[in-house]
C-alpha cells in the first residue's frame, strides 16, 4: 500500500509548512485533492492517515479529500467526455487523437490550524 508513504510525506509536509508559518496551535484540518487517475485510493489514504497521525502535530485533525475527475478531449470530434479510467480512444467516436485533462492530482490544498 503506497498510500502509507504518501501519508508519511503528507505529515512531514504539513508539519514543515505549519512550523515555517510560525503557527503554534494544533492542526485541525487537512484538505487534499486526490484525482481519480492519480493511482492513490482515498479510502486507503484515510486509513493510513488515521494510523499514522497519532503522536504527531496532526493528531485529531480531520481529513477532507476531494476527488477531481478527468476529462478525455478528442481532437477528432471535439467531444469532451468525463472518464473514470485512462482511455486510448475517444468514448464518443473511437478516435485516437485524445488528450486526458485533469484527474491526476495528488496535492495538499489547505491546512487549518487552531490559534
Amino acid at each position: 500500500m503506497h498510500e502509507l508513504s504518501i501519508v508519511e510525506a503528507l505529515i512531514e509536509q504539513v508539519t514543515g509548512e505549519v512550523e515555517q508559518a510560525g503557527a503554534r496551535g494544533p492542526v485541525t484540518r487537512v484538505h487534499l485533492a486526490v484525482g481519480r487517475l492519480s493511482g492513490a485510493h482515498p479510502e486507503s489514504i484515510r486509513f493510513a492517515f488515521e494510523l499514522l497521525v497519532p503522536g504527531t502535530r496532526l493528531e485529531g485533525a480531520r481529513l477532507r479529500i476531494d476527488e477531481p475527475r478527468a476529462v478525455c478531449r478528442c481532437d477528432d470530434c471535439r467531444a469532451s467526455t468525463e472518464i473514470e479510467e485512462f482511455v486510448v480512444a475517444c468514448p464518443a467516436c473511437d478516435g485516437r487523437r485524445v488528450v486526458i485533462e485533469g484527474g491526476r492530482d495528488l496535492m495538499l490544498q489547505t491546512i487549518e490550524v487552531e490559534n
